[in-house]
């Protein structure tokens, strides 16, 4: 399996439609997983390492780093317990962990604040200030981790860039989101042809071939401006810790949010853990890899796989059209 074919899979749920129900991180049903008997499902890969590990050990491994970015598929219920179960295990002893959000817009923070320090905050509260897409984003997978947050008092932090900021940086350029932000985000500084020719690859694949050539360039501005935005965010907590919660492309190493965090908080302690589902041709954990990363001096995009079953989807590239880019951007 190529890598492309890979995280194009990943990258396709942004266009799929549908809500997945799922009402307690402990327990479901929610949709049915596929590959349940995978050798690789449940089991843990240590990239550095080359070797599986235990979630003893792994668990063990995030609570002596400050950062700890989980990417998902944001579609799959399995990841949304493991994500739980982490920052449960992370916050069990009080240690502030804020918990930062793809999901969740930066511009709605103040509002997100006001709702935690009113005192009768709920998840649902929570949504609504942060005035999430609670379809797009399967809101249900997302509620019992925010529910914990709060529970737990820990920060519950807006990290993205808004849909329409992303369209007009598509459109305009890094001008739009501002002289002073453009010049403290290191969106040029961090780049290089190789990364270009890595996501163009990854962007193309993922939106089902269908990318007019006008049309990447914008494209792929909206997603480094994003991947650097979240990485501002979560800059701020690089003393006093955070998990962050998002797509398992905007975590990687090579192209993602921390490309741009290690020139904003070089001293943060990054761990980054992929949340992958497996593919049944594939028992080899090294095949899940991206091998495009070597390519752009990163030896792995991850620091762990974590393998899971595959939620049951439609193919999002059913009806799919390149049309559908003009008005849009990915997740």
């Amino acid at each position: 399996m190529s890598y492309s074919t890979f995280y194009a899979r990943l990258l396709r749920l942004s266009i799929a439609a549908g809500a997945v129900a799922l009402t307690a991180c402990a327990h479901g049903p929610g949709p049915d997983l596929r590959l349940q008997d995978h050798p690789l499902a449940g089991r843990i890969w240590d990239a550095q390492g080359v070797r599986f590990v235990d979630e003893a050990e792994v668990t063990a491994r995030l609570r002596r780093n400050r950062i700890i970015l989980l990417g998902e598929t944001h579609d799959n219920p399995e990841h949304h317990r493991i994500q739980a179960r982490l920052y449960d295990a992370l916050t069990a002893s009080g240690q502030v962990r804020a918990l930062v959000m793809e999901q969740f817009d930066a511009e709605h923070q103040p509002q997100i604040d006001q709702v935690r320090r009113s005192g009768e905050a709920t998840a649902d509260a929570v949504a609504t200030a942060g005035k999430i897409d609670r379809a797009g984003w399967n809101w249900p997978l997302y509620e019992p981790l925010v529910a914990l947050a709060l529970t737990r008092d820990m920060p519950i932090v807006a990290a993205n860039l808004s849909r329409a900021d992303a369209r007009r940086v598509a459109a305009s350029g890094f001008g739009v989101l501002g002289e002073d932000r453009a010049q403290r985000l290191p969106l040029d500084a961090v780049w290089s042809e190789e990364r270009s020719k890595v996501m163009a690859d990854i962007i193309t694949a993922s939106h089902c071939g269908q990318v007019p050539e006008a049309v990447l360039p914008g494209i792929m501005r909206a997603q480094r401006a994003r991947d650097a935005v979240m990485a501002d965010v979560l800059a701020h907590y690089a003393d006093t810790g955070a998990v962050a919660i998002l797509g398992r492309g905007h975590a990687r190493r090579d192209i993602g949010v921390p490309l741009y965090l290690s020139p904003l908080a070089p001293t943060a302690d990054v761990v980054v853990v992929g949340i992958v589902e497996v593919e049944e041709e594939d028992q080899d954990p090294r095949a899940y890899l991206p091998a495009e990363s070597g390519a752009t001096g990163v030896g792995n995009a991850y620091d762990y796989l974590w393998f899971t079953p595959r939620a049951q989807r439609k193919d999002p590239c059913a009806g799919f059209s390149a049309e559908k880019l003009r008005s849009a951007t990915p997740r």
